[in-house]
């Protein structure tokens, strides 16, 4: 068997406002700037993110809604513009991202054998969601590594949150066992907000920041316990909380991409790194990483010494 393994994983979420606030060539409207925390806090995890050199970036996006079944983009090659159904005016991204297909064949297929209902996207022409791209953007600009790009199943959605989570939980050690087969380095992204409440008026500009802060005090609250705990280490009081949390800050990470990540890296007791929060209308965002290389649990850490 290859000794392929995952060597970080990031908290990493999405909102197409800090993208756009970054002015990037390849997003048609121009800003002037803002959310500088959040965008500060995803600078510190380009840097970890260079020295850890992967071989492929695995995402998991919200807003790649697949209801039946979970897949896997199997294009070798996607370009295109994504446009931003909410935020149009902020988001026009002209993308150009290269896909690893064959570990994105192997999830697909460990999926599968785990029980899931799984699926390969082979359409050349399909438009790469916002998630997934603000993601991939904020964490590698350079669009150097290759990527495997997973859907939202959505099952906590249309099921119970206990049948989602599992559901989640099986697609994470699928993961896990493809990619150690498949013999790459590998970093998994969580495209996920935490509080989710938002504000539904825009400021005008939209990056007025006398205008951003919380929208819910109960859902900052609950960041704050939930930041505090994951950066205790205190992961299984995190994953016991998750479902009130889910509930009462209307948290992103119902979506699943959370329980994903963790169960492929097999739940570990790892105090997270915050490498910064910041609001983004009204919604918590943590940029989060539990970096399995520097904390001694990656093979590859065993090698270098």
């Amino acid at each position: 068997m290859a000794n392929g393994e995952i060597i970080s994983g990031f908290l990493a979420p999405h909102p197409p406002h800090i993208l756009y606030a970054e002015n990037p060539p390849q997003n048609e409207p121009r800003s002037q700037g803002g959310w500088e925390q959040l965008r500060w806090a995803y600078e510190r995890a380009r840097a970890s993110v260079e020295a850890l050199k992967p071989d492929v970036l695995l995402v998991h996006s919200p807003h790649w809604i697949t209801s039946v079944g979970h897949h896997f983009i199997g294009v070798e090659h996607l370009a295109g513009r994504s446009v931003d159904p909410i935020f149009p005016n902020l988001f026009r991204f002209d993308y150009s991202i290269k896909f690893d297909v064959e570990l994105a064949e192997a999830c697909c297929e460990e999926g599968r054998k785990a029980g899931l209902q799984t699926k390969m996207m082979r359409n050349p022409r399909f438009r790469v969601d916002y998630g997934t791209i603000t993601a991939l953007h904020m964490i590698r600009p350079q669009w150097d590594i290759p990527v495997v790009s997973i859907s939202a199943n959505n099952t906590p959605y249309y099921l119970s949150m206990e049948e989602g989570q599992v559901e989640m939980d099986l697609l994470g050690k699928a993961t896990r066992e493809a990619i150690a087969k498949s013999g790459k380095r590998a970093v998994l992204l969580a495209s996920n907000t935490l509080s989710h409440w938002h504000f539904h008026q825009e400021p005008e500009p939209p990056e007025d920041m006398t205008q951003e802060h919380p929208q819910s005090q109960l859902g900052y609250q609950w960041d704050m316990r939930m930041i505090e705990l994951m950066r205790r280490g205190e992961m299984n009081e995190v994953f016991r909380l998750l479902p009130q949390f889910i509930d009462e800050a209307f948290a992103e990470v119902k979506s699943g991409a959370f329980t994903w990540m963790h169960a492929a890296m097999q739940y570990p007791q790892l105090a997270a790194e915050l490498h910064g929060y910041g609001t983004v209308i009204g919604t918590g965002n943590a940029v989060m990483e539990w970096n399995l290389l520097k904390a001694g649990l990656a093979r590859a850490a065993a090698e270098a010494a």
